[in-house]
């Protein structure tokens, strides 16, 4: 229950990822920086997890873990603001269907596969597959469009108070 939190408080830290351009990354465009940062990290905690003994390190698997449904939530942030931003309001539906569609198959990889390769190589490796399964997603984004940026996300801005009204308060 407790590695799931993330995704229960994710509109806490939402605005940041809505608002703030990265530096560097953000040439890429703010949706696939953010998509994509996202993704190296969570291919790196996916990684680590795997490498980390939960028998001798249990808390250390634990928080391992909490780390990836942080970023795993982030991610999840960034895609439905793509998704909205890239399509049109008739085509929404299906847009909603098609996240479902690849969370579905991520959830199937993650678990009937992660637990079918198990068979034949250790969990280490089962999960540096895993993290290359995300680094190729990773490889994807650099290939999507940008959605086109609407006029109240040009805005920028230096006072604390207007962000967290405008971007915490006002939605």
């Amino acid at each position: 229950t407790v590695v799931q939190t993330p995704y229960a408080y994710k509109f806490l830290w939402s605005p940041i990822v809505d608002r703030l351009r990265l530096p560097i990354l953000g040439r890429m465009g703010r949706r696939r920086s953010w998509l994509l940062l996202m993704q190296l990290c969570l291919a790196a905690s996916v990684f680590v997890m795997g490498q980390i003994d939960p028998v001798a390190h249990a808390w250390w698997t634990a928080l391992a873990a909490i780390v990836v449904a942080f970023f795993s939530a982030s991610q999840d942030i960034v895609i439905d603001a793509y998704r909205i931003e890239l399509l049109d309001p008739d085509e929404q539906g299906a847009g909603a269907g098609s996240t479902q569609v690849g969370y579905r198959l991520g959830m199937l990889l993650a678990g009937a596969g992660a637990t079918a390769m198990s068979d034949y190589t250790s969990w280490g490796v089962v999960y540096a597959v895993m993290a290359l399964a995300i680094l190729a997603c990773a490889a994807f984004t650099l290939f999507l469009p940008e959605p086109k940026v609407r006029e109240s996300a040009r805005k920028t801005t230096t006072d604390y108070a207007e962000f967290l009204q405008t971007a915490v308060i006002e939605p």
